[in-house]
């Protein structure tokens, strides 16, 4: 019964390279990609969002397609901005022993919003402008440093995996 199952677990391993989620609607033709640096133009400003969104964003197409880096006259071009970083009060709870209650916020939210110009220039019927925003809900008791160290890059990966999917697996 081993030599069985082990016989079907190394006959099966070669499949697993014959299908892939990443490159799944790039063309053949397209090599390389170049994404410009987004700009933070949101009304509240995390000083380090800007170049973290950036890097991720091409660290991203970098690692998980075989598109190179260029600056000039690239195949796919990813520009845009953050438009939106919000923090706001979501749960809002009042202290039991509080004379008249006064009421606090129990959870926040952080919604980021980015907006993204993708040009394709071997098929420009996929080019688009869209906006992407995602949020996570945390405790209020997190300081704006615990903050912009943890829920920021949750919130981030998860626009970037949108932007990804849209670009790239056409999902």
């Amino acid at each position: 019964m081993k030599k069985l199952i082990t016989l079907l677990l190394v006959s099966a391993l070669p499949l697993c390279g014959c299908y892939s989620f990443t490159n799944a609607n790039l063309s053949p033709e397209i090599k390389t990609i170049k994404i410009n640096p987004f700009p933070n133009n949101a009304a509240l400003v995390n000083p380090d969002l800007s170049q973290e969104f950036s890097i991720a964003l091409q660290n991203r197409f970098l690692q998980r397609t075989n598109l190179k880096g260029t600056t000039e006259a690239p195949h796919l071009l990813i520009e845009g901005e953050i438009t939106d970083y919000v923090i706001s009060p979501t749960t809002i709870s009042s202290p039991v022993d509080a004379p008249g209650g006064t009421i606090q916020a129990a959870q926040n939210k952080l919604t980021i919003t980015v907006r993204v110009h993708y040009e394709n220039a071997i098929e420009p019927d996929k080019n688009f402008d869209r906006s992407y925003s995602d949020e996570a809900v945390f405790n209020s008791d997190m300081s704006i440093q615990q903050i912009e160290a943890s829920q920021v890059k949750i919130v981030n990966e998860r626009i970037i995996n949108k932007i990804f999917n849209d670009i790239v697996a056409n999902w």
